[in-house]
């Protein structure tokens, strides 16, 4: 190649990836007048993470519309025009990938979480969630597959494995029956409703919050802001607690022990009082009750509901301390208290 086709070849070059580069401003100058009306924040957010992967792809594609203008010929524009196909390949893979994960956070922000009773948004989550994961898995294999269909040898050799492909697929999902438990389980866990981001749940004896819930694994953020992580067939196959599967309303139950001589009345009347001033408390259910007895006291739980468990923990520690006060002002009689009954020795004899 002589300095006059370098030259050339450089100047299509150029203007390629100038015409790209207008091509690329001019598609942001249109997302960002797209982004001042109603779907402002989606608009912003497709700009800001496709940015680099969309200018990759009008790269590439004014690189592949300019190629037949240079001054390559042979093999040396064969191999050029493959090495585009495969990055137009993977530029538009890594586009899809990311556009994903922008609609994702749209219907994230449609589905808010800080609502008294967030089941359909946790569940619509949790699907939304699972499905962008395996659609990006699935656009990422396709793009694979695609890139090494680009390859003759590799055609030939598929077409000459296309008998065994059946002995091929039994040793695959052998060694890999583990994962694919997994990927089913997560799929099981997110569309039968048995579990979704932010559900309470207690597993190995621990309360937390489901944090993630991914297609081989599941993450659990237990109350004292650990980090529990479990295979998805541990709840396929473990029984575990579920505290919001139906809805998040649950009950909270404060236990006191107390001595017999207690009065239950006013106990009563001042525990009906807490709940009230409570704001923890769904203003719908409550009671007190002596529930059992034992050889020096008396057993009293308080049933209180509230919208959530977080609430409900918090309710049950503000009735627990408050009767503890009042009884200990109150009635300090009805503190717990071990009794001892002390018997004279017999008199000995002659005494």
């Amino acid at each position: 190649m002589d300095a006059e086709q370098l030259i050339r070849a450089a100047i299509v070059v150029t203007a390629a990836l100038l015409a790209a580069v207008v091509a690329g401003w001019l598609a942001r100058f249109v997302v960002r007048r797209l982004g001042r009306r109603r779907y402002q924040h989606f608009f912003d957010n497709l700009s800001r993470s496709c940015r680099w992967p969309f200018r990759v792809l009008l790269a590439v594609v004014a690189l592949v519309i300019a190629l037949p203008f240079s001054t390559l010929t042979g093999s040396a524009r064969e191999m050029v025009h493959h090495g585009l196909v495969i990055a137009l390949i993977g530029a538009s893979a890594w586009l899809a990938v990311r556009v994903l994960f922008v609609l994702e956070d749209a219907a994230f922000r449609r589905l808010p979480m800080d609502v008294a009773d967030n089941r359909r948004m946790r569940r619509a989550r949790t699907r939304i969630g699972i499905l962008r994961r395996l659609t990006a898995v699935v656009v990422t294999l396709l793009a694979i597959a695609a890139i090494l269909m680009t390859f003759a040898p590799l055609r030939t050799l598929g077409a000459s494995l296309l008998a065994s492909a059946g002995l091929a697929g039994v040793v695959a999902a052998l060694a890999a029956q583990s994962t694919l438990a997994h990927i089913f389980a997560g799929l099981q866990l997110a569309f039968t409703d048995e579990l979704h981001i932010d559900d309470v749940v207690v597993v190995e004896g621990e309360w937390g919050r489901i944090e993630e819930l991914r297609l081989t694994y599941v993450v659990v953020r237990l109350w004292d802001e650990r980090r529990l992580v479990l295979p998805t067939t541990y709840f396929t196959t473990t029984p575990f607690q579920h505290w919001t599967r139906n809805e998040s309303r649950v009950l909270g139950a404060a236990v006191l022990h107390l001595d017999h001589r207690m009065p239950v009345g006013p106990l009563r009347a001042e525990a009906e009082r807490v709940v009230a001033a409570s704001p923890h408390w769904d203003r719908r259910d409550w009671v007190l009750q002596v529930v059992d007895t034992t050889e020096t006291t008396m057993v009293v739980r308080v049933l209180a509901s509230a919208p959530d468990a977080q609430h409900a923990y918090d309710l049950r520690c503000e009735i627990r301390e408050k009767l503890i006060e009042y009884v200990r002002e109150h009635h300090p009689e009805g503190l717990p208290r071990t009794r001892v009954a002390l018997t004279p020795p017999a008199p000995a004899d002659g005494q």
